[in-house]
C-alpha cells in the first residue's frame, strides 16, 4: 500500500523507518545499536500496545528489539484450551501461521486434555489470555525480568496499578550502575490513596517515579478512549500521550498510526487520575444495566448522576476542569459501552461474580475500578478536604455531596450493601439534582492541589 504525503509518494514501511530514525537520534543510537523497546505485563491493553509496535516497527531488525515480560506459571485451564483452539480453527491466517511455525499440535494435544498450556508460551504464539478471542502477531516474550528491561531504552508499563510498585521496585535493583535512565510509558490507569501525612492520590507514573528513581520528565502517561481488541483490530481510535515536552511530541509521531491517532498534553498527572476516575463509575453502570434489564432510561439517570459527580471531583482536582471534560467523557463513555469495569458490574448484579473472587478475573485481568473506589472514597472522606455545602454554609467532606461513589464504596469495599442498592440510591428523594452539583462546583473555589501532591 501507498501513502501520499505533501506530494511524495512513500511507502508505509519507508514512513515508519523515518519515524524510527527520527526517535533513535533522540536516544543517541549508533548504527548497528537497537532501539530496545520492552512491555511489561501482558493483560489486553499492553499486549496490544506491543503487538502494534511489532507490526509497525518488528520487520527493522537491526534498528529496533521489541520483547514483552510476563511471569511465567500461569497456566490454561481446559475450558480457555478448547475456546482457544476452536478460535484458531475460525481464522485461516490464524491456522496457517501455526502450522507453518510447528505450533499447533500443541492446540490439538491441549484441547483433549492430554497438554498444560501456559499464559507466557501462547502469547508467543499471538495470544493474549486476557483477550483470547483477538489473535496477535507473535511476539517476544522474556520471562526474566531483569533480562528484560536492564538495558531498555524505553519501557511500555502495562501492569495494573496493584502491581506497579512491586515490580518497578524490583527494577530499580537492574537499572543501579545504568549512567541513563529509560523512559517509560504507563498505560495503567488505576490510582491509589495515601492519607498520611497529607490526603492525595497516587498515580501509577508517581509510583514508577519513587520506586526507580527515573526522572519525572522520563516518565509519560498514555491513554483515551479505546478498547484493546478494537484497537489492533484497526477500528479508529485516539489516546493521548502526557508527560514533558522532551519526549511526548516525538513519542506521539512514534506511536501514531493511521487508525491511531495520538495527540500530546503536558498534563500527566490529571489525566491519569481521571482514567482512574472513570472506572469507578462503570462498574456502577453495569449494576444498573444489569438490574434495570437494560433500561435507557435508568442508565441515562446513572450516567446524568455520575458524570455530576465526576465533574465535581475533577473541579477538586485540578484549576482547569473544562480542559478535561471532552477527554474525560469520552473515555467514559467507551468504557460503560464496552469495558471491563462495567462487565465486572453487570456480572455482580446479575450474580454470575461474587466479590469473594476477588477482582483479578479469569480472561478478563484486573477490574481496576474495585481499587479506584476505595482510593477516591478515602481521599473524598478526609476533614482536611472539606468544602462549604452549598445549602447548610457549614464545611463538608467532598464525598457527601457524591451519593454514587458512597454507595460503591458501601457495596465493592465495606459490602454493607448489595448491588441491588446502587438503584435505591438513584431513587434517593433527597439525592442533589445532578445540574445543582455541577453548579456547586462550578460557582465555588473547591481547586485543592495537594490532592494531586501538588502546590499552587
Amino acid at each position: 500500500m501507498v501513502d501520499t504525503i505533501d506530494g511524495n509518494s512513500h511507502t508505509n514501511g519507508s514512513i515508519q523507518e523515518e519515524k524510527l530514525d527520527d526517535l533513535r537520534r533522540q536516544f543517541g543510537k549508533a548504527d548497528g545499536d537497537p532501539l530496545r523497546i520492552v512491555g511489561v505485563g501482558a493483560g489486553a491493553w499492553g499486549s496490544v500496545f506491543i503487538a502494534m509496535l511489532q507490526e509497525s516497527y518488528g520487520h527493522l531488525r537491526e534498528k529496533v528489539q521489541i520483547r514483552i515480560w510476563r511471569r511465567h506459571g500461569r497456566t490454561v485451564d481446559k475450558e480457555t484450551a478448547e475456546h482457544l483452539f476452536e478460535v484458531i480453527n475460525s481464522r485461516e491466517d490464524v491456522l496457517r501461521r501455526l502450522i507453518r511455525r510447528c505450533a499447533y499440535l500443541k492446540y490439538v494435544e491441549a484441547r483433549l486434555g492430554d497438554r498444560t498450556l501456559y499464559a507466557d508460551e501462547i502469547l508467543k504464539d499471538g495470544f493474549c489470555l486476557n483477550m483470547i478471542d483477538t489473535p496477535l502477531c507473535p511476539l517476544k516474550v522474556v520471562n526474566n525480568l531483569q533480562e528484560a528491561v536492564w538495558d531498555a531504552d524505553i519501557v511500555v508499563n502495562g501492569l495494573p496499578s496493584t502491581d506497579t510498585r512491586q515490580v518497578f521496585d524490583e527494577m530499580r535493583r537492574y537499572w543501579k550502575e545504568r549512567l541513563t535512565m529509560p523512559v517509560i510509558i504507563s498505560l495503567s490507569k488505576g490510582v491509589e490513596a495515601e492519607l498520611d501525612p497529607q490526603p492525595r492520590i497516587i498515580t501509577p507514573t508517581q509510583m514508577i517515579n519513587s520506586a526507580t528513581g527515573v526522572p519525572s520528565e522520563n516518565i509519560l502517561y498514555l491513554g483515551g478512549p479505546n478498547i484493546a481488541s478494537e484497537i489492533y483490530n484497526r477500528e479508529y481510535a485516539n489516546a493521548r500521550i502526557c508527560g514533558a515536552e522532551k519526549w511526548r511530541k516525538s513519542l506521539a509521531k512514534f506511536l501514531r498510526q493511521p487508525h491511531f491517532i495520538v495527540w500530546d498534553n503536558g498534563d500527566l498527572v490529571t489525566h491519569e487520575v481521571m482514567g482512574g476516575l472513570k472506572n469507578v463509575y462503570a462498574i456502577g453502570a453495569g449494576m444498573v444495566a444489569a438490574l434495570t434489564k437494560e433500561s435507557a432510561t435508568s442508565k441515562a439517570v446513572y450516567f446524568a448522576h455520575c458524570t455530576s459527580e465526576m465533574i465535581f471531583i475533577t473541579h477538586l482536582l485540578t484549576e482547569e476542569p473544562e480542559k478535561l471534560a471532552g477527554p474525560l467523557l469520552a473515555d467514559t463513555y467507551v468504557t460503560l459501552l464496552k469495558g471491563r469495569n462495567a462487565w465486572y458490574g453487570q456480572k455482580l448484579a446479575e450474580g454470575k461474580l461474587s466479590l469473594e473472587m476477588g477482582d483479578s478475573i479469569k480472561g478478563k485481568g484486573m477490574i481496576q475500578g474495585v481499587s479506584a473506589v476505595k482510593a477516591f472514597y478515602e481521599l473524598l472522606s478526609q476533614s482536611s478536604s472539606s468544602v462549604l455545602h452549598r445549602e447548610d454554609e457549614k464545611p463538608v467532606a467532598p464525598v457527601k455531596l457524591c451519593p454514587i461513589l458512597k454507595m460503591l464504596y458501601g457495596i465493592l469495599i465495606t459490602r454493607e450493601f448489595s448491588a441491588e442498592a446502587i438503584l435505591q440510591a438513584l431513587r434517593d428523594e433527597t439525592i442533589t439534582d445532578p445540574r445543582d452539583r455541577i453548579k456547586i462546583a462550578q460557582t465555588h473555589v473547591f481547586y485543592k492541589p495537594s490532592l494531586l501532591g501538588q502546590q499552587r
